[in-house]
């Protein structure tokens, strides 16, 4: 890596350096601008990597444990990234100690807890205030065309939405696990309607039970066929499911993601009674 920034290399959502979705992570990007941070995300060639500075004046939090944070994929910034907030974190707990974080993101402020567990460090964050909305009908059959998928391989009990915990994505259902493991996608066509539409990812989702699901994100806007593990996408999706009564109030949700490409991860999604936030968790471990 040509920069005298020294670039972290660490995974989220796994305590396997094998599993999980790789971020890069810069702890110290004072003096780098835009082009430079950008050129750091597209030569590690992850779906994102995460940059630290000094926060923002008047920033609550513990002395030393607040930061500003933005995410580049290979081809832009992204206002909010959950894996590698989450990666930034268990990089910042070796070093800092476990506890709580503040980050200052482009979409807000995300508050982070590091904790022990099982010989590694866990992250939590929780997210700004979500929302979903409804999909016209003709964006939503332009998707679907774009992915090769029939309409009747959609889950009717997952009804169509964008919804936003930071970042924007389509969440959509799909009938069988055999439809989600089977991802061919026309990938220009894909990113040109999320673009027009703002998204970050599609957000696939099969329901293996009430609480457990199977997801796999599109990511044609970031330069990457797919997210192997998709942290933003993950605080969405537990908004949508709560407000559309998928699952109680106050859930503990497991997603399974990355297993089709062969890095495996898991993210827990929790929602509380009388909070409209999301928190998303999940292990993470420095790559050699």
């Amino acid at each position: 890596m040509t920069t005298k920034h020294e670039v972290l290399r660490y995974t989220a959502f796994s305590g396997d350096p094998e599993g999980g979705n790789p971020a890069g992570v810069v702890l110290d990007a004072a003096g780098l601008d835009d082009a430079g941070m950008l050129s750091i995300a597209a030569e590690l060639g992850y779906s994102e990597s995460a940059f630290v500075t000094a926060p923002p004046e008047g920033l609550e939090g513990e002395a030393g444990r607040t930061f500003t944070i933005r995410y580049f994929s290979p081809r832009a910034e992204v206002p909010f990234c959950g894996h590698a907030t989450v990666a930034t974190a268990v990089a910042l707990g070796e070093r800092i100690g476990a506890g709580d974080l503040v980050f200052s993101t482009r979409a807000g402020t995300v508050p982070v807890t590091v904790a022990e567990e099982d010989g590694g460090l866990r992250a939590t964050l929780t997210t700004v205030e979500p929302h979903s909305e409804e999909i016209a009908d003709a964006d939503l059959a332009e998707a679907l065309a774009a992915l090769d998928w029939p309409a009747a391989d959609l889950d009717p009990a997952l009804p169509p939405r964008i919804a936003f915990a930071g970042a924007r994505h389509l969440v959509l259902g799909a009938a069988t696990r055999a439809r989600l493991a089977d991802l061919a996608y026309d990938f220009d066509r894909l990113e040109a309607l999320m673009r027009r539409l703002d998204l970050t990812t599609v957000q696939l989702v099969w329901r293996e039970s009430g609480t457990v699901f199977h997801v796999r994100d599109p990511f044609p806007v970031g330069g990457v066929v797919e997210d192997p593990a998709t942290g933003a996408a993950a605080g969405a999706f537990g908004a949508y499911a709560r407000e559309l009564g998928l699952v109680p109030e106050a859930s503990v949700l497991t997603l399974h993601q990355g297993t089709d490409m062969g890095r495996p991860g898991v993210l827990t999604v929790e929602l509380r009674a009388g909070d409209k936030r999301v928190r998303v968790s999940g292990a993470g471990t420095r790559i050699a």
